[in-house]
């Protein structure tokens, strides 16, 4: 009974890992026999390997296609009836060599990259014009991974899993307005079933637009797995028969993933909630303007080949006790302080002139875009002119955020400021010293010796994604 058990457990962890917006496949590699018939295979050039053991990664495409959706569909799920496909989410899934632990990196889909064959355009261009065989090769080339095996998902995946587990429990830490996917919603907890977590993990709609909808996908792929982990469906054989038959017909998968799901599965009996860890790719540029004149993303290159560099040599990201817990307060920063968890990538704020001075705002708006934080808004001005130090006001459970803009801005002081909300104003004044670029906590214990990264990824569980009730 107990092995039925964990293997039943291994089957929803193995597939929840593969559920991304867009991407969720929570029984990618659920029974066998009955799957290897439903699912489709695809060529997606990936070497495959009928091995279930060993290390390994694997891309995993959602892709937002509407053909096959009724006209009803698409009004229901604010899709609107353009017709192709296209990648909305691209995940890199690392498997570490003993299968113990796994690591999921999150690549922005507005990556500005080399397409092989095609020149530059973003990443997920890369499906749109050579299919699956393209998006690999493109993956691989900014990676610098081997890709093992190749999952693809469609829209009516994600929302066929979310329903079949009984729904899931997000929570959104700032407003959410965007009448594009019909969502209104004040910070806090909310229960979503599979329509509405669709829209929640799709929308755009808050200051640091497709960088906090990776946040929600994310938190999405953590809230499925603690749902599949805690509820009913592993226990209940009808439970778990009928989640694995609903979800099967939307996803594809390469050819040996598809010969042997059970035997990767059940390398996963074991693995918890607290052995995923997640991550995204170090950026040094939010906001760059491409010849084409699209707006796009760079990767931090130093950075991002360090990150992908301790992948491959299957080191850990969240060390024990160490992962960037969200909203946890901490310490400003200081000699003494615990190190800085929260990544500059991840911390969108706004720069106001507290002085006399003309331009002192546009030029540290310009110093901290280029030390990687979001200033998304055009610098204001303060009622208040007379600012000597520059002073970091922030909104309650922002303080993490906030002693990473400190440690970019030396001898500025730290404000908490309760009418601020979610936010960070950054208030210049005339003592000020310019912005520079600062590490994170995870910094690898053994660099090479030409690693030098400017940034250093955040990392944290899926445990941590989880809300706390």
């Amino acid at each position: 009974m107990r092995g039925a058990r964990t293997r039943r457990r291994g089957l929803v962890i193995a597939g929840a890992l593969s559920c991304l917006v867009l991407g969720s496949s929570g029984v990618t590699w659920a029974l066998t026999n009955y799957a290897t018939t439903k699912i489709e295979a695809v060529d997606a050039g990936v070497p495959g390997s009928r091995s279930s053991t060993g290390a390994m990664n694997i891309l995993v495409v959602g892709v937002d296609k509407r053909d096959n959706l009724t006209r009803k569909q698409q009004n229901q799920l604010k899709l609107g009836r353009e017709t192709g496909e296209r990648t909305d989410t691209m995940m890199v899934i690392h498997v570490s060599e003993d299968h113990s632990k796994v690591t999921v990196v999150s690549l922005p889909r507005d990556t500005w990259t080399t397409v092989p064959g095609k020149g530059q355009h973003k990443i997920n261009a890369a499906y749109q014009l050579g299919g699956p065989k393209l998006a690999t090769r493109t993956v691989q080339a900014a990676t610098g991974l081997t890709l093992h095996h190749y999952v693809e998902v469609n829209v009516l995946g994600f929302i066929e899993v979310v329903d079949a587990l009984g729904g899931i429990s997000v929570c959104t830490p700032v407003p959410i307005n965007d009448p594009k996917t019909a969502l209104d919603l004040q910070p806090g907890t909310y229960s979503f079933d599979g329509v509405k977590a669709l829209a929640y993990a799709r929308t755009r709609a808050t200051a640091r637009s497709d960088l906090d909808r990776i946040d929600r996908q994310q938190q999405v792929i953590s809230a499925l797995l603690d749902q599949a982990l805690s509820g009913e469906t592993l226990t209940n054989p009808i439970r778990l028969a009928s989640f694995v038959d609903t979800t099967l017909d939307t996803i594809r998968v390469d050819d040996a993933l598809r010969g042997d799901l059970l035997g990767l599965a059940d390398q996963f009996k074991d693995v918890s909630t607290d052995d995923v860890a997640f991550a995204t790719v170090p950026l040094a540029d939010v906001d760059y303007k491409t010849p084409t004149g699209e707006s796009a993303v760079l990767w931090d290159k130093v950075a991002a080949k360090e990150l992908f560099r301790r992948i491959a040599a299957d080191e850990t990201l969240v060390k024990p006790g160490k992962s960037a817990k969200p909203g946890k307060p901490t310490p400003a920063a200081s000699p003494s302080a615990p190190a800085l968890t929260v990544a500059p990538s991840r911390i969108a704020l706004r720069v106001l002139n507290g002085t006399t001075i003309t331009g002192l705002g546009a030029q540290t708006r310009a110093e901290l875009q280029k030390a990687g934080f979001l200033v998304p808004e055009t610098p204001g001005n303060t009622p208040q002119k007379d600012f000597e130090k520059t002073v970091i006001r922030y909104g309650p459970d922002r303080e993490d955020s906030a002693r990473t803009v400190a440690a970019a801005l030396p001898g500025a002081e730290l404000r908490p400021l309760e009418s601020l909300g979610d936010r960070i104003e950054v208030v210049v004044g005339r003592r000020h010293a310019p912005a520079k670029k600062v590490a994170v906590e995870e910094a690898p214990a053994s660099p090479s010796p030409a690693a030098t990264p400017t940034a250093t990824p955040t990392a944290r569980t899926a445990t941590d994604n989880i809300c706390k009730k």
